[in-house]
């Protein structure tokens, strides 16, 4: 039996889905999903079950593998929009911050959106730069390079070694967009109409040299001159850093699992993190993003808070914030995080945390810890529990964060005793 496609939902039962060895143990060995194990009940099924990774990818020899989100699309890439260019989304929080058009799968949604991004960014044409060249020619232009002349050609000429400033289209921000585009193109489910759409993106970049895939993303800067460019060109690179990871176990060949996936706790993290720090500066606050800090003395235990809100000079903590994107359970919220959270209030001197979990409409809650003293009054550090509803307005998502952002703003900071 040949199963062409599998579709799994994110956190979702597992399914039995027929896999040859090879695919079975590539996506096993990839991570990408929570867990793939052989089937014991059925020979030559494996067991798939996937975690907080959305998107598709397919296995060598294998079926292609989608893996559906639970968040809308469009609520998706608005979280993705915002951390990618949080001033803009901050003046407008419609949806069309990314435009994903009608489709509900991420990557038709993404290709959609980065081929209308890149249609945006040359609709007034192919933007042209200035480029260091260095090579070998028959004739002198600009500069010649005379220790590489002597080097390389001693007595001979031509050719000659030169360098140059050249006026081209092959520019770093050109080259992103092409390999955005050519990558797009490889990935599975990329609908017929905006396949064609992406060519065509393709050829208008063609003076750009295309990017040697393991290579680093060449760097660009951004400047009034590329204005045009800078949305197509983050949503870019969040395509070409998204792309899924190969694995080499050790003694056995490469395997290589192609496709495009999302981290939802890296996505939620990044919106929330962001966000609060947009809004904290309403306030005249600052935040730092995973800023390292030792749990012990002897600094060798790492811990790295999502945000920290300091005063305005950036001198003294105010507030810690740690983000989590999880499934609800019977339980409740894991008591983990808890302890997580008493860590961080109990290194930086501060007496509460907070906890930001995406897990629909929940009341805030804290708890006030037994057997610490965090402040004049004797009361115990208080561990404070937020949720966001992702299916709610990306307006309401923004209000509740500037709630939040107004509680980190009024808390203060107690001495150490």
């Amino acid at each position: 039996m040949t199963v062409h496609e599998v579709v799994l939902r994110e956190y979702g039962p597992a399914l039995s889905v027929p896999l040859s060895p090879e695919a079975g143990r590539a996506l096993a060995a990839s991570g990408i999903l929570q867990s793939a194990t052989p089937d014991p009940g059925r020979d030559g099924h494996w067991l798939l079950r996937a975690g907080s990774r959305v998107g598709a990818v397919r296995a060598p020899g294998g079926p292609v593998v989608r893996i559906m989100p639970k968040t809308p699309v469009s609520r998706l890439f608005f979280l993705l929009g915002f951390s990618l260019a949080p001033a803009r989304a901050w003046r407008d929080s419609r949806e069309g911050t990314v435009d994903t058009g009608a489709y509900e799968d991420v990557v038709p949604a993404l290709a959609h959106a980065v081929e209308r991004q890149i249609d945006a960014a040359l609709r007034q044409g192919v933007l042209q730069g200035y480029r260091d060249v260095e090579e070998s020619a028959l004739v002198v232009r600009g500069r010649l390079r005379e220790a590489e002349q002597i080097r390389r050609h001693f007595g001979r000429t031509p050719p000659v070694e030169i360098a140059y400033d050249a006026y081209t289209a092959d520019t770093a921000d050109n080259r992103i967009l092409r390999a955005a585009a050519e990558r797009l193109l490889r990935l599975p489910g990329v609908p017929g109409p905006v396949r064609r759409r992406l060519a065509h993106q393709r050829v208008r970049l063609a003076d750009a040299l295309p990017l040697i895939r393991g290579q680093e993303l060449p760097h660009w800067q951004p400047s009034r001159l590329n204005s045009r460019y800078q949305p197509a060109l983050r949503l870019a690179e969040a395509v070409l850093r998204g792309t899924s990871p190969e694995h080499q176990p050790a003694g056995a060949d490469p395997l290589a699992v192609d496709g495009f996936l999302l981290d939802m706790n890296k996505l939620f993290e990044d919106f929330v993190t962001v966000a609060l720090r947009e809004a904290l500066r309403e306030h005249a606050l600052t935040a730092r993003l995973q800023a390292p800090h030792h749990l012990d003395t002897a600094g060798l235990v790492r811990m790295r808070p999502d945000l920290v809100v300091r005063t305005g000079d950036g001198r003294t903590s105010l507030a810690v914030v740690d983000a989590k994107y999880k499934v609800e359970k019977a339980d409740g919220l894991l008591n983990a995080d808890l302890y997580q959270a008493l860590a961080y209030a109990t290194v930086l001197g501060l007496p509460e945390a907070h906890l930001v979990y995406a897990v629909g409409r929940r009341p805030e809650r804290f708890h006030e810890v037994r057997g610490t003293t965090a402040g004049p009054e004797g009361r115990g550090v208080r561990l404070h529990q937020h949720s966001l509803d992702l299916t709610g307005e990306p307006g309401q998502l923004l209000s509740a964060l500037r709630e939040i952002a107004a509680r980190l703003a009024g808390a203060t900071p107690y001495p150490r005793s």
